[in-house]
């Protein structure tokens, strides 16, 4: 095939756009056809696979290099995989939801949070704007259960779920968010409990810069740039971005900054990747941790790099080392730093290395991986003697107190497919030095049947564990108190599904149960008492309902209505022991409802809207502090309705938008005590160059 390098103005017959008919190929038929632009954002839509419908945790490009008279090209060929080993879209066995570059563009969102506030069985507890200190939780679990990934790479937090999504990474760098509900263990290792969150940024291989600015309410101003650079098998992406504001309640103030960095190197025989990050926060806590103090403060700092590669061949190798660090000053009284202070230092060494090969029986995997996981602290760990103190950087403290544990699993995955069926069964061999050094077994078997075209049924049985937090294990203070002998949460998942997808409407259906052991949670046991963590029986079922319409596959792209999702979860809870709880402040404050609707359109020429909205009922109470002090009575968290609009006049050089969040200005919420702001202002402008 020769493929020509075109003028996309000058092509007499150009093609825009997949139109998904079986009968396109024919049109082309004694036609010369000049392939001018093939956007990334066109191979990701060419998939047969949306927001809703079934796509992948992880998408890899290998490089086919065509060499003509004039020039080498590198055409992309996109592999799709929803278990260790490379699937393509058609044999998944795994139901995952997607947020396109095109959905996280047209949405008000300011920080991945706000992104998956959009997925209907992601509950989103968020504690300040602009990705402040919240806590993202999937299937009624809560944000240490989850497993969070940065383009494959395992960011998650073992000091606290709380700091797990502070990442280094602004809106705008990313190309899409991949949600993977339910028990992942056998995939991404044990802290992937009740599902796994995987952020890939863009990666665009070609010269160019971006800069975005807005401002808005509160004293809100943000801005950040990037660059691309690229040459011969080399490419290279670079960010930095800042953001303030003087927040939408009482301290609540921020200040923001992230630096990220990646790139890779293509060739015919390998590919390699590699990211660096940087983010830092200082801010106003308000209650954020006791309802009795609202003059709280913090600050975080987090590091983070990793490499990764993968071999060509018939057995392919995909090695990858990592390492992050998480520092974290807290100050109950901002203004008293005496009163009482908290300084936490995490660091986390990870190897990672998969292999899989393609066999005449199938597809066979095998993967260790081993994680470092210490802290040192003022408060959390085990006390050190006074010679082994390690000073604190920009403080005249020391760390007095530290803990280490080694997590080592072993992966073994075996992929049977048919034309019909694919069957994928794996385990997970694990062991932590926290516990002992034996290796416990975690089985999983995931099946998807496509009785006709269009149709796919999934079925999935998978079992999980998750250490405790070290918040979970050491921390102390007047109001709350860690338990040492807290035990591993172990969990047996299960789940079932239908899915029916065409270019113009995808619709899915899943239902789940997960029956848990030792779960943990912090509870009051009377009004007086202090939090505890503590072990418990419990168990989640529920169900959920996505569907998508695209009008622009129906009408055409100058149709008015763009894109209507609508999507519906119901989570139930069960606790499996007589013990009586005044109040818990996590695990029995899940979701129960959630409904989302979001919609798009045209309003003029280049003028278009997104419309979000979610109405949301939480179960459980709270009790309510009135200047300080405790009223003693349970407040319910009830049911509210939030509505988003972003209007944007999209051209090819730059994007002017304005947009207003909570637009009815209701005041609620989603943790005890810590009020969300209502009416948000903001508007501003992105320039590609």
């Amino acid at each position: 095939m020769r493929v020509k390098k075109l003028n996309w103005r000058k092509c007499a017959t150009k093609w825009r756009q997949f139109n998904h008919r079986k009968y396109s190929v024919f049109l082309s038929m004694k036609k010369e056809i000049n392939i001018c632009v093939l956007s990334v954002a066109t191979l990701t839509l060419a998939v047969p696979n949306s927001s809703t419908a079934q796509t992948v945790l992880k998408v890899e490009k290998s490089q086919n290099q065509v060499k003509t008279s004039d020039t080498e090209y590198d055409l992309d060929e996109l592999e799709v995989i929803g278990s260790r080993i490379p699937l393509s879209p058609e044999h998944s066995v795994r139901m995952v939801q997607v947020l396109t570059r095109k959905e996280i563009e047209a949405s008000s969102a300011q920080s991945v949070n706000d992104l998956l506030k959009l997925v209907a069985g992601v509950d989103v507890r968020q504690r300040g704007a602009y990705g402040i200190q919240t806590d993202i939780g999937i299937n009624g679990g809560n944000s240490d259960q989850l497993t969070v990934l940065l383009n494959g790479i395992n960011i998650s937090n073992p000091h606290t779920g709380h700091l797990t999504v502070d990442l280094p990474v602004s809106v705008n760098d990313i190309e899409r968010i991949e949600v993977l509900e339910g028990g992942s263990s056998r995939i991404y290792g044990s802290s992937a409990f009740s599902g796994a969150i995987n952020i890939i940024t863009k990666n665009e291989k070609e010269h160019k810069l971006g800069v975005n600015i807005q401002g808005g309410s509160f004293g809100t101003v943000a801005g950040d740039a990037n660059v691309n650079f690229q040459r011969e098998k080399i490419y290279n992406r670079l960010t930095g971005g800042y953001s303030r504001s003087d927040g939408g309640s009482e301290n609540s103030d921020f200040n923001k900054g992230n630096a990220f960095f990646n790139g890779g190197y293509n060739s015919s025989d390998l590919n390699v990747k590699w990211q660096l990050g940087y983010s830092t926060m200082n801010y106003g806590a308000n209650t954020f941790y006791s309802a009795a103090f609202n003059n709280q403060y913090e600050e975080n700092r987090r590091y983070m790099a990793a490499i990764s590669a993968e071999t060509k061949g018939r057995v392919h190798f995909l090695p990858s080392i990592y390492w992050s660090r998480t520092m974290d000053h807290y100050l109950l009284i901002r203004t008293n730093p005496e009163a009482y202070e908290n300084f936490h230092q995490l660091n986390v060494y990870g190897m990672n290395l998969n292999s899989y090969i393609d066999w005449h029986l199938g597809k066979s995997s095998f993967g260790v991986e081993i994680r470092n996981e210490g802290i040192l602290s003022n408060s959390l760990g085990k006390p050190m003697e006074e010679s082994e103190y390690v000073k604190i950087p920009g403080h005249d403290k020391s760390y007095t107190n530290s803990d280490n544990r080694t997590n080592i699993g072993l992966y073994l995955e075996h992929d049977l497919i048919w034309k019909r069926v694919t069957v994928s069964l794996g385990l997970l061999a694990n062991m932590n030095t926290a516990l002992d050094y034996r290796f416990r077994i975690y089985p999983g078997i995931d099946v998807s049947w496509r009785p006709i075209n269009g149709w796919k049924l999934y079925a999935s049985f998978n079992q999980a564990l998750r250490m405790p937090t070290f918040t979970d294990l050491y921390y102390k203070s007047p109001t709350i108190n860690g338990n040492i002998g807290l035990k591993p949460e172990k969990s047996t998942d299960y789940t079932i599904g239908i899915q029916y997808s065409t270019p113009y409407f995808q619709a899915k259906l899943k239902g789940f149960y997960q029956k848990g052991t030792d779960m943990i949670d912090w509870v009051k046991y009377s009004a007086d008492d202090s939090y505890h963590s503590a072990n418990f029986k419990l168990n989640n079922m529920g169900i959920e309902l996505t569907t998508q319409l695209n009008f622009q596959e129906i009408y055409g792209p100058n149709s008015f209505m763009k894109r209507l999702n609508i999507s519906y979860a119901y989570i139930n809870q069960k606790r499996d022991d007589n013990t009586e709880i005044y109040d818990s402040n996590y695990a029995l404050d899940f979701l129960r409802n959630k409904f989302v609707v979001s919609t798009s359109h045209r309003i003029i020429d280049k003028l278009e809207a997104q419309w979000d909205f979610r109405l949301q009922h939480r179960n459980g109470a709270f009790t309510m502090y009135e200047n300080g002090k405790s009223t003693g009575i349970l407040t319910p968290y009830g049911t509210y309705a939030i509505l988003d609009l972003k209007v944007q006049w999209v051209e090819n050089a730059y994007t002017i938008f304005l947009q207003g969040n909570n637009l009815t200005n209701h005041h609620y919420f989603d943790l005890s005590n810590v009020e969300q702001p209502g009416f948000w202002f903001m508007g501003g402008v992105k320039i590609r160059l």
